[in-house]
């Protein structure tokens, strides 16, 4: 039986495998395990798990989930470089209590959409990542929701977080006020839906469409379909 050549190059599995072995030790211990229920870190590991079984799904996950809003990140940071407040995402990244080396692992912010779109470019895009993500994105809101420190929770450790996911709104500090919580709650949910991940899906799909028509469809150089339909 002919064996399918691999569509990732090694190096890549090897590199972001690396990277991910010092940051997860590094967080879990300057931050605690609740901050791998944040969107982003859950989507290094569906990277992750994509990059060595080179599956779309997780990577398509991702790439639903995270791909706009790290866009904010990125802007929210130059903005904060350039001593202009946006959105506050990223204040933590100036905070002097933390250490370069900390505050520069968290830089994965910048390059992980890049390799979120290499990903799903090499391996295809999948439809069934819009409910999937949803589905896991709302079970992290809850999650944060119900059982994790609210905005506002005075801790300990400063570095641990509060407000996870901002289910109780955008400023760490003072949980939203003009709407009851669990409205709020619901409200946030369905916005994640609608202004992110169904723009998302939608361009994906668009911009992984086959070009033929049919039910024609269109090859890699390796031999794999570029799309298909679920």
């Amino acid at each position: 039986m002919k064996r399918t050549p691999a569509r990732l190059p090694l190096w890549l599995k090897l590199v972001f495998t690396a990277f991910l072995l010092v940051m997860v030790p590094v967080y879990w211990v300057n931050y605690g395990p609740t901050n791998f229920l944040y969107f982003c870190d859950v989507s290094l590991l569906l990277c992750l798990v994509s990059v060595w079984t080179e599956r779309r799904l997780p990577a398509s996950m991702a790439a639903v989930g995270i791909l706009l809003p790290q866009v904010l990140w990125c802007a929210d940071f130059v903005g904060e470089l350039c001593g202009h407040h946006l959105l506050g995402m990223t204040s933590y990244m100036f905070d002097e209590n933390r250490s370069l080396f900390l505050r520069g692992l968290s830089f994965f912010h910048g390059w992980l959409p890049f390799l979120i779109l290499f990903l799903v470019k090499r391996l295809g895009y999948d439809r069934r990542a819009l409910p999937a993500w949803t589905l896991l994105a709302w079970a992290l809101c809850l999650v944060a929701y119900f059982w994790l420190p609210p905005a506002g929770t005075v801790l300990s450790d400063p570095k641990i977080p509060v407000n996870i996911n901002y289910v109780f709104g955008f400023d760490d500090a003072h949980p939203q006020t003009w709407l009851p919580a669990p409205l709020y709650l619901v409200g946030w949910m369905l916005t994640l839906l609608v202004v992110i991940y169904l723009p998302t899906h939608w361009a994906l799909r668009r911009w992984l469409a086959p070009k033929a028509s049919g039910t024609q469809q269109e090859a890699t150089p390796s031999g794999q379909l570029a799309w298909e339909r679920a």
